[in-house]
Parts: C-alpha cells; structure tokens; sequence
C-alpha cells in the first residue's frame, strides 16, 4: 500500500472541509468512520485515496434518538448498535434486522449506518482492477462476462447491484438523509439519494465531491406497522444478499393498509417494487395474496444470461416476507 495521510477531525463540518482542502492541494481525499470498505479498496488499489479523513473523534452522529416527530439516526452508528437498539429493534424491526445480517460480528462493531449506505459495489469486475464504468471507462464487462450476481432490475449501461442491506429498509422507512458538505448541510429523501447507472454509471448515490451522508432521520412510525428484513445468501455468512427484501406494512388486523416492498441484491440501488405495493393495499394477508405478491415482483425483470436463479429466489423472498408480516 502506499503511504497515507491521516487527518483527524472533530466534526462534520470539518470533516467536510478537510476533505475540499487536500482534493484543492492535489491529493484525493476518502472519509473513514468504520473503514473496513475504505481499507480493502485500498489495498486492492480500486480506490485511490492518499488523504484519510477520520471520523472517529467526531463526538456528533453517534446517537439514537426520538424527538417526537420520529426518530433521529447519526451516520456513525455502528450497525451492531443499530441491530440492538431497544426503540430500533421495537418499532422499525426490518432495519435493525437488516443491520444484523451484515457480515460478521466484527464487522457490525466496527462499520457504520453511513459506510454500509456509501459503500462501493462488490462487483468482482470492478474489485479486481478491470476498466469499467465504475472504475471510470466505459464498459460493463458483467454484461457478456460473469453475472450471475448482477441485476435482474434497473440495470444498464452497468449491472451492478448494491450491496448495502440497511438501504432497502431505510426506503422502505421513507427515511430523510442527512448530508454535510463544505458549504452547509442539505437533506434528501433516501428513495432519491440513490441514482441509477443510466444517470451515472459512475456513480452510486447523489453526493457531491467532499459531502459525507451524516445522519438519518425516520418519521414517526404508527403503531399499527409491522416490517421484515427477509435475506437470502449463498452462505451462512460475511456475504452479500443475493437478494433481500424490506417490506413495511400498516395494518388494519390482518389487512394491510399500504405498503412499501424495496429489494436488496438484485439492482444498482435499492429496488421499491411499487406493483406489490399497490397490489397489498387493502388486501387480507394469507399465504395466496403473499405468493402472488412474489408473482408479481418479478414481472418486469430483465435477468442477464447467468443470473436467472434469481428470479425464483426474489418471488420466493417476496412470498416469505409478506406472510411473516401477518396478523400473529
């Protein structure tokens, strides 16, 4: 590896200026709150940062807290203390289920909410030092290459899928993202923080050079809502979903009043299957609705040549969330 500046920081804003004075003076600069991304880009040489930004001395984002218009999640959160909150684990279950099946135990003490939203794509394209889009050329090697763990939704010109867990459930939450910049703070929805190869295929999320995404925050959750985080893996653990599923119903007994379904592993960013939604509203939820809710899901996926299998697994995955979600 090759040798590094360490830039410690007492704030976001700060943060965030530091970040805008070492990209003025010619190096590239990359924040670390976790690092356990930052640190393997680093070594395979897919990212190229020689200024580390570190965030473990900001005191700010690190809470979790009710505010009486919801809740207020800091961007430095370790996901294990996201997956243990009491209030989390009690009102918003799909997210704290979600930030629990990240990795390993290790890795949840360590990473954060923010670096598990942030986070690069896992393609091994793009991981192992091939030209692509995200690496800034122009091709998707997955395309004609090895897919089988690309989208089957919103895909093109790249494939990629997300991989964050904890983003789905956020959306599917219809949480508010809180961003700092050099200039101030802004939020945006997290259903829009997202954007897609086919406005950027560089790009992952709508932050600007030297913002850093610093907090999340969730409005208020009715008491008649119910949520799930339902993942399948092509092992027990340390990997990616193959495909994931937040789903957050309001109910009415067992009829669902609204609902949100946002997919994990099988899109560039998280993937609302807005037909299931319309399709569950005001509907008795019982083990017919559920597997026509997993029908439904994949009507408008477009699989590549080598990752069909995940056809069956996300309406399965659909299925199995929905009827965990009813009434008992």
């Amino acid at each position: 590896m090759k040798t590094l500046t360490n830039v410690n920081v007492t704030s976001f804003g700060e943060a965030a200026s530091a970040s805008r004075t070492a990209r003025q003076q010619g190096s590239v600069p990359a924040f670390s709150g976790g690092g356990s991304d930052l640190l393997q880009q680093l070594k395979d040489g897919t990212d190229n940062a020689d200024v580390i930004v570190n965030l473990r001395s900001v005191a700010d984002g690190r809470t979790i807290q009710s505010d009486g218009s919801g809740f207020a999640i800091g961007g430095l959160v370790t996901l294990t203390e996201l997956a243990e909150d009491p209030s989390v684990m009690t009102g918003m279950s799909a997210i704290a289920q979600a930030a629990a099946s990240v990795g390993t135990p290790q890795i949840r003490n360590v990473g954060t909410l923010a670096g598990n939203v942030t986070q690069r794509p896992w393609c091994w394209y793009y991981r192992n030092g091939f030209n692509c889009f995200k690496a800034g050329g122009d091709e998707c090697f997955s395309l004609n290459g090895e897919n089988g763990q690309h989208a089957i939704f919103g895909g093109g010109p790249s494939f990629i899928v997300h991989p964050s867990d904890v983003a789905p459930a956020l959306v599917a939450f219809d949480a508010i993202f809180q961003v700092t910049g050099p200039t101030g703070s802004r939020e945006v929805s997290a259903e829009e923080f997202f954007v897609l190869p086919a406005t950027d295929p560089a790009r992952e999320n709508s932050l600007n050079e030297d913002e850093l995404l610093t907090g999340v925050r969730i409005p208020s959750v009715s008491a008649n809502t119910v949520s799930t985080y339902y993942k399948v893996m092509d092992r027990e653990a340390w990997t990616h979903a193959e495909v994931g599923v937040a789903t957050v119903i309001q109910r009415d007994g067992n009829a669902a009043q609204n609902a949100k379904v946002v997919l994990a592993g099988v899109a560039p960013i998280p993937w609302r299957v807005r037909a299931v939604e319309d399709f569950l509203a005001g509907k008795q939820i019982n083990a017919a609705v559920a597997r026509e809710a997993g029908e439904i899901g994949i009507e408008d996926a477009l699989p590549l040549s080598k990752n069909a299998h995940k056809l069956p697994m996300t309406s399965a995955a659909i299925e199995a969330a929905v009827l965990s979600l009813a009434a008992g």
